[in-house]
């Protein structure tokens, strides 16, 4: 397919937009769709992080289940038969938290064929499988839900779930349609498991890198001309501690970018501190990268 040029439908929507503000993602060509953009703070008016690909009309991937993720996937018009998988890029609550809400509310949504959800997993360890088990299963925190993890299940679909290891710097690539093909890369989050998720749709290229620190530095081949790198943008360039072990600074993010020779970069997961401070953190990342910056809004929907 042809590259269009980026299409910004909505400059800044509304935190808790209404259906009627939700911008629509055009009937052709790739595009992303931020369903929540903030992080785990309380006073940001914001979901948790969370996005959606969308192909031809069709939502076809949803990356991490944020707060107010599932309330975000109904506001966006999104039909849960459409998705093609549901793929985590970390083991924490802030990227799972409204998985039991979204499938709770997908009895109703006539999906007849199994759900594929991936996520990272320590050999010996924790894992998405072992997570989703004690929010889902028979002994879970919600029981009620077990059965979707079975067949047949009260939806009429069976939600399989898939470990994708964590560790080391091998990449992952076992899973594709005829929309879609995912690969996953471990990368470097403090002591919680994570991964990168790259999305190759035709020419068009999707990579949500999330929350690293790029000590590993596999994110730039990784990322390898991708049309678009979603980012966490969760600290400061003045960032000192513990928290450089979990996240990249502005001036890593942009190296990482220009590395990579990426067409577009994606800010997401804006916490507190980077927030109405941008113009300090665009200096820091337009003096190693000159490509489009977006500052990642609730329901901002990009072409691809």
């Amino acid at each position: 397919m042809q590259r269009r040029l980026l299409v910004l439908l909505l400059v800044a929507a509304a935190p808790f937009a209404t259906a009627q503000d939700v911008p629509y993602c055009g009937d052709e060509g790739v595009w992303l769709q931020i369903l929540g953009s903030g992080g785990t703070d309380l006073d940001d008016q914001r979901g948790g992080a969370s996005y959606l690909v969308w192909i031809d009309e069709n939502v076809r991937l949803m990356v991490d289940v944020g707060s107010a993720a599932a309330l975000r996937f109904d506001q966006a018009g999104a039909a849960f038969a459409d998705l093609d998988a549901i793929v985590f890029t970390k083991l924490q609550a802030r990227s799972l938290v409204d998985f039991p809400s979204l499938i709770e509310g997908s009895r109703t949504a006539m999906r007849e064929r199994p759900l594929p959800v991936f996520g990272p997993a320590v050999p010996g360890g924790d894992s998405v499988s072992a997570m989703i088990h004690r929010l889902m299963g028979p002994e879970g925190a919600f029981p009620r839900l077990a059965p979707f993890l079975d067949v047949p299940s009260p939806a009429g679909y069976r939600i399989s779930v898939r470990d994708v290891t964590a560790i080391g710097m091998r990449r992952w690539s076992e899973f594709g349609t005829r929309n879609i093909a995912l690969s996953a890369v471990p990368v470097n989050h403090g002591d919680i498991p994570a991964l990168a998720w790259r999305v190759d749709i035709g020419d068009v290229s999707l990579v949500f890198a999330g929350s690293f620190s790029n000590q590993n530095g596999v994110i730039a081949g990784f990322a390898k001309d991708a049309d678009a790198l979603i980012v966490h943008h969760a600290i400061l360039n003045s960032a000192r501690g513990a928290s450089l072990d979990y996240f990249a600074t502005p001036t890593e993010l942009a190296r990482v970018a220009t590395l990579a020779n990426v067409r577009m970069l994606v800010l997401g997961h804006r916490t507190t501190p980077t927030l109405g401070v941008e113009s300090i953190s665009r200096d820091f990342i337009e003096e190693h990268y000159s490509g489009p910056l977006i500052f990642a809004d609730e329901m901002e929907c990009w072409g691809l």
